[in-house]
């Protein structure tokens, strides 16, 4: 588990999902309004079980269940590209890790949470040595993630169709992500 509070936000923490134990608080999040973006909208508590149970079976996929000062606040998954939402859609890199991430719906927002959510989960990523670049793929229409991942240092590269979407295909390196966050390198 890491910690960090570079955000001035408060403390993130990460620790494993267990899928049985936080699946009613995925459950609650994934099928926000909020979380359209999530695809899991008409998803039932046991479909969110077997996904995450589906997950932590997967030698290349993981979740983690984000904290902000001891309390859940977000969910990280970590995900091998060669092998997990990419295969064949892109030319993989040594040290390329895929990330989604979903800030828990609230009802008394706080200024900056989310980027300081997505910044917490580059660090977490960035924290392994063998990790150089992040590659995400969000929905094209979903303008705010595109916004916050401009903001950590993505670079878009180009639109991908994948079964459920069509995908920015986004990369982020060590180096893009300090400069956005004003760090020497």
């Amino acid at each position: 588990m890491s910690s960090t509070d570079s955000t001035g936000i408060g403390t993130f923490t990460v620790r494993p999902l267990d899928p049985l134990k936080d699946a009613g608080l995925l459950h609650r999040w994934v099928t926000h309004p909020k979380a359209a973006f999530w695809m899991m909208q008409d998803a039932k508590l046991q479909d969110v079980e077997r996904e995450y149970m589906r997950i932590a079976a997967h030698e290349h996929h993981h979740a983690h269940l984000g904290l902000h000062d001891g309390e859940p606040a977000f969910l990280m998954e970590r995900y091998d590209p060669r092998y997990v939402e990419l295969t064949g859609l892109y030319d993989p890199e040594p040290g390329d890790v895929g990330m989604h991430f979903l800030v828990a719906p609230t009802d008394r927002p706080v200024h900056g949470f989310t980027r300081a959510v997505i910044t917490a989960v580059m660090e977490e990523l960035f924290a392994d040595p063998a990790t150089r670049r992040v590659v995400v793929e969000p929905d094209v229409g979903n303008k705010a993630v595109h916004a916050l991942n401009e903001a950590v240092g993505f670079v878009p590269e180009r639109e991908i169709d994948k079964p459920e979407k069509r995908a920015l295909l986004s990369f982020c390196t060590r180096e893009q992500f300090e400069a956005a966050r004003g760090v020497s390198v």
